[in-house]
Parts: C-alpha cells; structure tokens; sequence
C-alpha cells in the first residue's frame, strides 16, 4: 500500500502554515482558523471516508484517529476524535488516520474490513468507517497495556472493551449485535463459539478450523500510525511560533494575559481548548482571532500531592480520568483513592470516547457557568469541596466552585487556569480514622447507561459516618445534585445541616427526604420537573438507606455501602455510578438451501467490504465540479403566516452567499413543485404563506456548505398572520373544522362481520384513547443532492433518494423542460427508511432549481437540525376503541375511531388506513368496525416510515389484548393465544392473501417460541424475582405479528459482456437492505441454469450498476418490503431471455467441443452477433400481489423502580422468511427493523413546540437506540417454511415486518410496571384497583415509567416502615 508524499493547500503565508499527515501523507495546509478536519478532509483530500452526520460529535460517523508524537520521549499516543468537532490548526504536527489508511481494495483490506464484512456488520455503511476506526484504536491502545502476549489471531483487546469501543457510534440499520461480534473476534479473551452468524465458518466447526478461517490479525504487521517523516519534522522544529495571523498558541500566562488583554486588542476573540463546545452551542460565527489554550503548560498540566490533585482546565476529560483512576502509593489514603476512581467511573459515561478526547475539564466547567450547561463534572466536584484558579481582566483569583457558579456569565476576560480537587482534610477533621469512614457516591439518571447522553438528573454525595448504639451517625455529609432545572448544580445545605451529628434512622431519612424534595426545586418550565424531584429523592434514599439501622459495613476503607450483600429484605439497591457492562450475547438459528444455489446463501452483502474501507461512493462523496455552489434551505419557524419579507442580519448578503432562491425564481413554463404522490403534489416553496413551521420558503447558495448553513441562519423572516384562521395544531382542531384529506375508495377497506351482533355476545365492554407520536427517520446520512447543468438544456441530478422516477419528473415539471432533458442516478443511499422517498424530493428539485437559474452546478447536504426539523417522519394517532369480550378472554367486537395527523399536504397519507387495517387483522376480533380519517394539520409533512401505519396499529392490538386482561384478571399471554386466527377466521380477515393453510405458520412459530424461548419457565422465575426485590421489577411478553405486504412491478435489464461478467440494472435501490446481494444471487442462479462449465462462481462475475432514470424507466419506489424479491424476479426473467437466445448456440457449440465454459459461450456468442442484453418489466399476477408474513416475539426486561431505567434482557424472536433468498441478509434486516422499533416503542421522543416546530432536533435531544440499549441477549430464528408456489422462488419479505415485534419490549415493561404498581399499593394498604388497568405512554422513557411506578415509591416505602415500627411499638 503506498503511503507518503506530500500536498499544500492554502496560502503561501508561512506564518499561517498547518502541517500534518494524513494516512501517511505529508500536508501542509493555510486555512481559515474555524476550518474543522471533517470540512477539511472531506474537501480538500481523497479520503471520504469521514462522514458527515450530526456535526456534533453525537454519532461517532466522523471518527478518526489521531496521532500524537512526543519528542522527548520518544513516544506515540493515539486516541479517536469527533473531526467534525476537531480544528484544522489544532491538530499541527499530528498523523491522521482515517479507514482508507487501515487498507482497501487493491492494496488489500484490513482484517477490521474483512471481518466487518464477513460479520454482516454493514448494511447501509454510512455509519461503518467510524466504526472501523473506533475499533482500531481500541486495538492500536490494548497493544500499550501491560498484559500477556495474546494467542495467534488475536489481540490484548478483552471481549469487554472490544464491544464497548464502539459504545460512541450510532447505527441505524443493523441493530448492533453482529457489529458486537466482529469487535469481539478480535479480543483475546473472546469463545468463538459465541460469536454470531458469519461467512467464516459453519456452525459446528472446531475453534481450530474457525480461527484458521478467520481473516489473520497480527498487531505487529499493524499500520503504522504515526511516520516517520513527521516524526524528524517535528523534532527539529521544536518551538513553534504562538503568532499567527489569526490563530494564537500561547505558551505561559504571560502570553496569555496579553492575547486576552481587552485594552491590547478589540478584536472579537475565540478561547480554543478541545472546540467540543460546538458540537453543543453552534457557534457559526467568525473570528478574528483564536487563542488556543492547549499549549500553556499551566492549563495542560496533572498535579498531585499531599493535599490533593490539581487538573489544568485544558487537560482533556480522558487524560484527568486516567489520572483520576493511577495509584499513587503513600501519599494520600486509600479513601480517597476510591473516591478518585469513582469520581473517574462517573466521568467516563460523559458525552463518547471521542469527544472525552478532545473536550477539557476547564471547558466542561465553564459551558456550566457561563451557559447554565448541565454538567457531571461540576455536580461530581461540588461534593468534593472543590475550588478553581482564575484570571479575571488580568487578576488571579482561587475561588469555590460554588462561589465560581454564582458569578455572573464570565466572557473571555474570566479564563480558567486550574480545578483543585482537595483530599478535604477539613471534612475529616475531628473525628477518628479507625473508627469514622468516607462514603461517596455518584449518581446519574440518563437515557443511555453508558453516557452520550445529558442526564435527566445528576448527584454525588460524600458523608464521613461513625458507629454508635443508635446505629451509624453521620458526622458530616455533602450533597450535591444536579441537571434538575436550575440555573447551576446546588449544594443542598439544608439537608446537610439537619442530618449532621444525627444517626440514621428511618425517621431521621424520611425527614432529609422531605427537605430535599422542598428544596431541590427545578425552575418554571423544565421538562419531566416532577421525575427529577422524584430522582432527588430515590438517589438520597438509596446513599442513605444501607446505612440505616448499622446495615452497612465500615471495617476496610471507604464504604461500599451499595454492594448487594450489604441490603436486608432482598432489596437490591444496585448502584447507578457503577460501570454498567455490555456483553450482548445472542444465537441465529438459520437454514441455508441450495435447491437454486447460490439463492438460499448466506453470502456477503455486496460492497460491504469497500463501505467499511471508506471506498464506497454516496452522493455527498461525489468530487464537487468546477464551480460549484453549496446549498441551504431557510425554513419557516411558524406553523400559519403570511411571509411578508426574508431578510439577513447582515445588510448586504452574507459572506460568499451567491444567491436566495424563491418560488418566483421559477422559470416560464415550470412549477412551484417539490414532490408528488398519486395523491397530488406538494410545493417546493411557500408562496406568500408558509402552512407549517418547518416549510421551505428559500434556497441559499453558497461558495461552501459552512457559508451556505450560516447564511441560512443569519436569515430574517417577516411574518403576519393577519385575517389568517388559527392553524389547526392538533387532531381535535382537525376534527373541529373538518380538515381531512380524501381517502379513494379503494384504499378505504371494508370493516368485517356485523359489530352490533358481536357487541350483543359479548359479556363485557371496555372502551379507552391512545396517543401515539411520531418518529424521525434517523438515517445516519441526511438529505443530500448535485446538481449538474448539462448541454442542450438538460439536468443531471445525484440524488440520494428511494424513487428517482418520481423526482425526476418532479424537476422537469419545476423547471418546464421535457423528461428526457433530465436524468436522476442514484447509486446507493446512507439509509432510507422511507424518509429519502417523498422528502428526498424537494432536496434534489431545490438543487436542479439554483443549478438551472444559476447555470452552475450546486450542491446541498441538510444540516443533522434542518434535516430533522424538514422532513418530519411516522404519523402521530389519536386512537378510541370500543371493545366487547367474553368472560374466557374472546374478543367479539371491536370498533375503533382513528385520527391521523398527515400534516400539511397528503403526501402517501391517504394509504395510511389501508395498510393499518393490514396489521390490525392480525387477531380474530369476531367484528371489527373503524372510522379512519386522515387530518389535514398545520404541521410538517408525515411521510413513508419504515413500517408505515402499520407499527401504530401493532401497538393498538395488544394494547386492547393489555385491557382486556387486566379488565378479566387473566394473563394477557393466555387471552392472546386465545385471539389468535383458525385458517378460517384468517381467510375471513384478509381473503385473498391468506394463501393456503400450510402458508399459515403462525401457529407453530406460537407454540416453538413458547419451548425455545423457555417461556413458562420464565414467566414463573419472573414472578419469584418479583417477590423478592422491591426495587427492581422484571416483566415478559409474547406478542404475534401478521404483517400484509403488496409486491409491486418492478424492472430490470442484465446485460452480459464479452469477458462473461454481467452488469444488471433493477428499478430496486440500494438502501443497506441488501438488494444488490439477493439480485446478484439470482442472476448467478438464473444464468446458471444454462449447465455449462464455469457458471459455479458466476456471482463474483456480476455487477449491480446505479440506478439511471434514462437508462431504465418505471423503476418505482423501493418501499414495502418487496423490492429485492421483485428485482429478483425482474432479472430472472431477463436471465430466461438470455438462457432461451443461449441454448442453441450452447447445443451448437457441445456438439463440437468436449467442455464448453462460460466464457467461450459468451465470447462465441458476441462474435456471432446473438442480442445479450434484455429487459423486462416484472408485473406480478393479481393472485400473488398480496401475501402475508408471520413472526413472534418474546421480550423479558427488568425495571428500576427508583429511576424508571428500563433494561431489555432477553428478546427471542421467530420469523417466517418463507425460502430465504440470502439468510444473513433477511436476519440483520430482522434484528435491525427489531431495535428501530425498539427505539418507537422505548426512546424515540419528537418534541415540538406550541407552534409544531421540532425541537428535539438533534443528537443531543433525540435518542435512538445505542449498543447499550439494545437487548442483552438476542436470539433470533429464520425460519424457512415450505414452499409459496406464488412467491419469487418460495420468499417473503423482510425488512418491515419485525419491526412490529419490538412492541414485545413495551409489553414487558408494562408487565414489570404492573408488579411495581401491585408492590405500591401494597405499602398503601389501598383496595383501590385502579393499578389494575392503565395506559404506559409511547415511548415508554424513564420519566414514563417512573410516573407509573410511582413518583412517591420511596416515600409510600419509608412511611410503610414507619408505620409497621409504629405498630410494634404500640
């Protein structure tokens, strides 16, 4: 692999100079001080293998690693950073190495590649060379610790820290486990007969055989992360100049003070430490200069000593956590040690490995001061009486952090030297070593367990405790809490002074419990105000409990109160602050057939291997032309105005902004067109009035994407709403003023049986109301589109998107040209989900818009918050059912009103009954009525989601199946088996797509699930677990899914060269669902089928080509679930053309020769001029458009009835694949539908505000689910059933249906709800059986669950205790 050789870029100004190396590769670059090494990389070298997703340092897509040599040492550190996050200038003298530089296609992949490939560990890819790299620097690190030689194959790395190296990066596709396996291939410690499916080995095999399969990996033939070149540079050229034109790297406080000195200079100034503060404040604006901080040794430096540890405010997260957690025998206690490693455990669950890298303790702290930032590190450092060093306009000052926090907001005249963290001789003062103990403890309350992620709320508490008669007493204690609402973390003093010099009784905690909640008070407005209060309480309870009544034992060092052998009555008080493992664990169960081999094999996904090299090509890695403009959308923030005036800040238009693109920009004969559906057309722009916050009223173009974004943001909007009706905001107004949308006829379906005579069989009847909100698409690329001009008036257009068909007709009709001057390719997308359909539109015509009129090619890649704020997502409900049961649990009728909330335009909105009703079916409901009706709201668009309308409607099933149970006092799992469909009653359901009874698997896949999963069993332990642990409940569920599919036409074209290979195109795109893969297997299978030598490896000789609008036409919308298997048939049929025009120059040919290959058939038949290119165009029959697919699922979680955390255990699915084209690729698209359904159902909030503006518009505040989030074990099974003569060679889809499973999880967590509600009323002595029956929200996230819990459990707890002592005494 070469490596070296040398670029400059910039200015020749030697005073503004950055060198480094990237991938080996000297460079030497002037760039503007604000440039990130994202934007650089990704603009001005070949390596696109960094991706651009968040720009926050939330998703772990832009990670590189980064090498630092020191010279008097002699040695070499490496460690990820967020790029996106990371300055150009910072990073002088360093090696970057990015997934290109691990290995690639033709010098040779890594094994990292090899095994992320052969793991099944990329679907879409966007998200893989983050991943790559994540773990190679886990690897480069594990190489530096002090261990034993790994075996052959393998590294120090242990299975532990393999999983967790990527505990920092996001993915939307896979569901993480087979990422988990490929990790953990490498770790030292690793059984390979727990790793998962792979295309390595078969199961069975010795470890032997497995390793010797496995891609080879020697840490010492490892790429060398740091030249050698730069290595001599640096060293003769030690001191480097802190002047530049604009970037300023003092080297002592002298400097410092006069860069920072206001009366020296008033030019605006950037303080620079690790920069992560973006990442959170977007700060868009320019500088004039940029002091960088980090090279002032006494910022930079660690220092301890008898009194305690001093932290340099540039020192990075990381480094003061390693420091945090070193031994340094004799000089200070062995308390105090533990303190520090506890304070150290805590901070490591702080934002991702990545930015703990770059970001610096003294920036954390000053985010907290100066911007009310809600940070762990000021909480954990109040309660260890903390103070800081500061220079305020030029004065030194030693302040308590407390004293710090009060300040007002200190600018850049306030700096930070210095934290001191002190062993607190003062706190232990008076009182007797051997008799009196520190405790400590951290706590933190956060949707994802091992961090990135703000907590809900956070605390630490130190208390020095004594043995007395009365039991333990507390000498003195500090109690530090905060993110709970208020301006900045707080001392609760008043507590502290009332539990002083008192010992711990029960009386004594109910009463500090009381003052706590009085006093740790969030302000007006804060969300989940009520749940933190209760966590105030649940942490104080849970420090000070164990040490009620002596339980707790002081007799070596600090206490550990909080280990679960200390606790009576089988409490189980776990502690949050404790590490929490990762160790996902899992079993595949498939069946491969080689009946139409290679189809039915679990081979590769296609281009797996170059997505994780960083070769792989999307739209935004696509070299910007000559001249290109980058663009911008400038979006309504209001849901209903009249939009008088768009406007700038700025006088003139910002800085290299070329252009604001209106709908009057529209050309003579175009349209105001975004997108279309059969259902009508959206507009591009707003005209004179936006109909929803979020609509695009203006495109901004720019010299670059940075200068695009903030010219947007500097934008003005002049709004009126006079004479303007309110806009409708919510379902009820919807209804009010009779806004719908029109639902044909066709789509409209019929209710089944007669609802008044069910109602009249029934025994009982129930009725309630469900809401259910929206999802984002999350897709880890965003929307992203060029645009070419092109000769004679034509367009050329690479868009990212799912059906370019319909946007390329889109763009002709906006900009008034014939079809056939544009042409849309699309080669793969960065995830879709349903989200690059329809709102991938207005992207692409915006693009081709500013390209026409600007006659310049333009470009446009959404912002993570633009994106997110634009495109809205799944449909929110309003749901009333009215059900009538039997006594024994048979439901008889059930009549359902819905209202659906589509937004502004119809979008695919009108489908929406149609396919709820397919799902809704799948129990027998004797008679089931509904009045549907589609809402025309003054909100965003809500499109095509994965699963669309459909895991709605899975939830309302089992929630009524929840109802009537509780309502019977029957288990829900009995009274749904009892629901279940005969082959009749599934005939009478859904008629034609019922198929025949042997394609009725439900049954069987119910009653196997019960014996695989140990279901019973379980169930039972379950119940005993419950019994005994007050604080941690566990639930479990199994739950159906009869999910209806519709296969749409479909084209495709398979030529075949002169060499034997073949380039097929199909109308199907690439999304990571695996469709070029099962394409290249029938194609392989289908030419096969011609029997001559040579054709046993015919898919290695098969290219899928990129979808070309010119090239093949009809291609659709790839959507459904069935647009690999109707590509699949598409090419087979042209495969049958081309076999048929073979035969008889093959029988020709065998007469003449003994063994005829494949090759010498294709080349004989170039020359004699026989058509070897065919097209077809796959419509499938009206019989077989419809089938239905069928699945189970059993979820087991257990709850924390303190903090509302909700842990999946244990998830074992079932799922009818039919004949499998390619088993590996239908199970990721299982276990990944399966954890995206896991994040509707559990973490996924879309919160908008009063106007429909989302504002949980980034990573920061929205919150998919996460490696540590997934379940701890995740079985699953692909079951090959027997053959459907109307499916593409006996198939059935696989990407939306599991999906609907993941409702399993919300099940259980309602179950383990239900027994924490049974063990709260049993404190409260109450008959009052409302318990019984209640509605847990979607997503069921930890304020959620906490609320049903009980906000009071601790408190109805302790005031059981006290009453039963109260009794006795009596």
């Amino acid at each position: 692999m070469e490596r070296g050789g040398q670029v400059r870029i910039g200015s020749d100004d030697e005073d503004d100079v950055v060198v480094f190396a990237v991938n080996g590769k000297r460079y030497e670059v002037s760039v503007h001080p604000s440039t990130t090494l994202l934007d650089f990389l990704r603009s001005s070298t070949p390596f696109k293998g960094v991706k651009l997703s968040c720009g926050e340092g939330g998703c772990g897509a832009c990670v590189v690693l980064l090498s630092n040599y020191d010279p008097l040492l002699k040695k070499v550190k490496s460690y990820t950073v967020s790029s996106c996050l990371t300055l150009v200038h910072s990073v002088n003298y360093c090696s970057i190495t990015t997934t290109e530089g691990l290995g690639n296609s033709r010098d040779g992949f890594h094994p990292i590649h090899e095994r992320f490939s052969g793991f099944h560990a990329s679907q879409c890819g966007f998200c893989t060379p983050g991943m790559c790299i994540s773990l190679f620097s886990a690897l480069v690190n594990a190489e530096e610790k002090q261990r034993p030689d790994p075996p052959t194959g393998f590294s120090k790395l242990t299975v532990s820290e393999a999983e967790k190296a990527i505990s920092g990066n996001l993915c939307r596709c896979t569901g993480y486990r087979p990422i988990a396996d490929a990790c953990k291939s490498f770790a030292a410690d690793v059984d390979l007969e727990d790793l998962g499916m792979n295309s390595f080995w078969r199961k069975g095999e010795s470890n032997e055989d497995k390793l010797s399969k496995l891609p080879s990996y020697n840490p010492k033939d490892d790429v060398c992360t740091y030249p050698e070149f730069l290595k001599r540079e640096l060293e003769s050229t030690m001191y480097l100049s802190p002047h530049k034109k604009s970037w300023y790297s003092p080297r002592t406080l002298e400097e410092l003070r006069t860069f920072t000195d206001p009366k020296l200079s008033t030019t605006r100034t950037k303080l620079v430490a690790g920069n992560t503060g973006i990442g959170y404040y977007k700060d868009l604006d320019q500088y004039e200069r940029y002091i960088n901080l980090r090279n002032v040794s006494e910022l930079s430096s660690i220092s301890r000593n008898e009194t305690g540890m001093v932290i340099g405010a540039t020192v990075t997260i990381s480094k003061a956590i390693s420091a945090l957690k070193e031994k340094v025998g004799g000089v200070v206690c062995s308390d105090w040690e533990l303190i520090f490693t506890k304070i150290a455990e805590h901070m490591e669950k702080i934002a991702s490995e990545p930015v703990r890298n770059l970001a610096s303790v003294g920036g954390n702290v000053v985010m907290a001061q100066r911007h009310c930032f809600p940070s762990d590190i000021v909480t954990v450092l109040l309660a260890v009486s903390s103070t800081v060093d500061l220079i305020i306009n030029t004065k030194r000052e030693n302040l308590t952090l407390e004293d710090y926090l009060s300040k007002p907001p200190l600018d850049n005249r306030g700096v930070l030297l210095s934290i001191q963290i002190p062993f607190s001789t003062s706190f232990t003062s008076n009182f007797s070593t051997k008799t009196s103990k520190l405790v400590f403890e951290t706590y933190r309350a956060a949707p994802r367990p091992l961090g990135n992620a703000l907590p809900y709320l956070n605390a630490a508490f130190l208390a020095i405790i004594s043995p007395s008669k009365m039991g333990f007493v507390i000498n003195k204690i500090k109690l530090a809490f905060g993110a709970f609402g208020a301006k900045h973390a707080m001392r609760a003093r008043e507590a502290e002074e009332y539990l002083a010099g008192k010992p711990i009784s029960l009386n004594v905690l109910y009463e500090a419990i009381n003052i706590v909640r009085a006093t740790v008070i969030s302000k007006d407005g804060t969300s989940d105000a009520t749940y933190k209060s209760s966590l105030v309480v649940s942490y104080l309870f849970k420090f000070l409990y164990p040490l009620s009544d002596g339980v707790v034992s002081v007799s070596n060092g600090l206490s550990t109160h909080n280990s679960a052998n200390n606790f009576k009555d089988g409490d189980n008080l776990s502690n949050d602050a404790k590490k929490p493992s990762l160790l996902s664990s899992g079993k595949q169960l498939v069946e491969t057939s080689r009946e139409y081999y290679p189809v039915g094999q679990p081979i590769v996904k296609s281009g797996a291997s170059i997505q994780a090299s960083g070769e792989a090509v999307y739209v935004d890695d696509i070299p910007s032309p000559s001249n290109c403009l980058h663009g911008a959308f400038i979006y309504s923030t209001k849901p209903l105005a009249r939009v008088k005036n768009v406007r700038f800040k700025t006088k003139s238009l910002p800085d290299g902004v070329t252009a604001v693109i209106t709908y009057n920009d529209i050309p003579n004969g175009g349209e105001n067109i975004g997108s279309k559906t059969i259902f009508g057309t959206e507009p591009l722009f707003a005209d004179e009035i936006t109909r929803c916050a979020g609509q695009c009223l203006a495109f901004v173009a720019a010299d670059t994407q940075k200068l695009a974004d903030r010219g947007a943001s500097l934008s003005l909007i002049d709004y009126d709403t006079d004479d303007l009706e309110p806009p409708i905001l919510t379902l009820e107004e919807a209804v009010e003023k009779s806004s719908f949308f029109e639902v044909p006829s066709f789509l409209y379906p019929a209710p089944i049986g007669d609802f008044s005579k069910g109602m009249a069989e029934a025994d009982h009847r129930i009725n309630s109301e469900i809401k259910l909100g929206s999802q984002y698409y999350f897709y880890m690329e965003t929307q992203t589109a060029l645009a070419i001009p092109d000769e004679d008036n034509c367009m050329v257009v690479y868009s990212s998107i799912q059906c370019p068909e319909y946007v390329h007709t889109v763009i002709a009709r906006c900009l008034g040209i014939p079809e056939h001057n544009v042409r849309v390719i699309t080669r793969r997308v960065g995830g879709g989900f349903g989200g690059k359909a329809i709102r991938a539109m207005p992207v692409a015509t915006a693009c081709a818009l500013a390209a026409y009129k600007l006659r310049r090619p333009v470009r446009m890649y959404l912002n993570r918050k633009t994106d997110m704020i634009m495109v809205g997502g799944r449909h929110p409900m309003k749901i009333t059912y009215d059900v009538g049961f039997k006594s024994d649990g048979k439901i008889t009728a059930l009549h359902l009103c819905i209202l659906i909330n589509a937004g502004m335009s119809a979008d695919i909105s009108p489908i929406m009954p149609n396919n709820m009703l397919g799902v809704l079916k799948k129990y027998n409901w004797g008679a089931l009525s509904f009045d549907i009706k589609v809402c025309k709201t003054n909100h965003s668009n809500k499109s095509a989601m994965r699963a669309p309308g459909e895991v709605q409607p899975s939830f309302i099933a089992e929630a009524v199946m929840e109802h009537v149970a509780s309502m019977l006092f029957m288990e829900v799992d009995s009274v749904r088996h009892r629901n279940l469909h005969t082959f009749d009653s599934l005939n009478l359901f859904y008629k034609h797509s019922a198929g025949e009874l042997v394609e009725y698997t439900l049954p069987s896949i119910w009653d196997k699930l019960q014996v695989t999963s140990n279901f019973s069993q379980r169930t039972e332990m379950i119940q005993q677990f419950n019994q005994k642990n007050l604080w941690k409940k566990r639930g479990i569920s199994r739950v159906p899914i009869v999910h209806e599919v519709t296969v749409r036409p479909t084209p495709g074209k398979v030529s075949i060269l002169s060499d034997g290979s073949v380039a097929v195109e199909v109308g199907g795109i690439e999304l990571g669902q695996g469709l070029w893969t099962k394409v290249k297997q029938m194609t392989a299978y289908a030419l096969g089928t011609i029997q001559c030598d040579g054709t046993a490896n015919l898919v290695d000789k098969v290219r899928i080509v990129q979808a070309d609008t010119l090239s093949l036409i009809q291609g659709g919308f790839t959507a459904g679930s069935t647009t690999s298997e109707s590509s699949c048939e598409a090419v087979r049929i042209c495969c049958n053309i081309l076999i048929e025009r073979l035969s008889p120059l093959k029988e020709k040919l065998q007469a003449q020769m003994a063994s005829l290959t494949w090759d010498t058939l294709v080349l004989q038949a170039h020359r004699q001029a026989v058509n070897m290119s065919a097209s077809s165009y796959f419509v499938p029959d009206f019989g077989s458009m419809q089938y239905l697919n069928y699945g189970a699922a059993v979820s087991e979680v257990e709850i924390n009835t303190l903090t509302g955390e909700t842990t999946i255990l244990r998830s074992d699915i079932i799922y009818d694949c039919g004949q499998s084209l390619n088993p590996a690729v239908d199970l990721g698209q299982i276990e990944g539908a399966f954890v995206q359904g896991i994040g509707f159902f559990m973490s996924e909030e879309y919160l908008t505000n009063s106007d429909g503006l989302m504002v949980a518009d980034s990573t920061w505040t929205y919150k998919i689910p996460t490696i540590d989030t997934i379940p701890k074990q995740l079985n699953v099974e692909v079951l090959n059933s027997e053959h459907h003569r109307n499916r593409v060679l006996s198939s059935k889809a696989s990407g939306e249906p599991p999906l609907l499973l993941a409702v399993s999880v919300h099940c259980a967590t309602r179950a383990a709800i239900k027994e924490a509600r049974k063990q709260l009323h049993s404190w409260k002595n109450s008959s009052d059986q409302s318990n019984v029956s209640f509605q847990l929200d979607v997503p069921a996230t930890m304020p959620v669950v906490k609320r049903l819990c009980g906000m009071d459990y601790v408190e109805s707890y302790l005031q059981n205790l006290l009453s039963c002592q109260g009794r006795k005494q009596a």
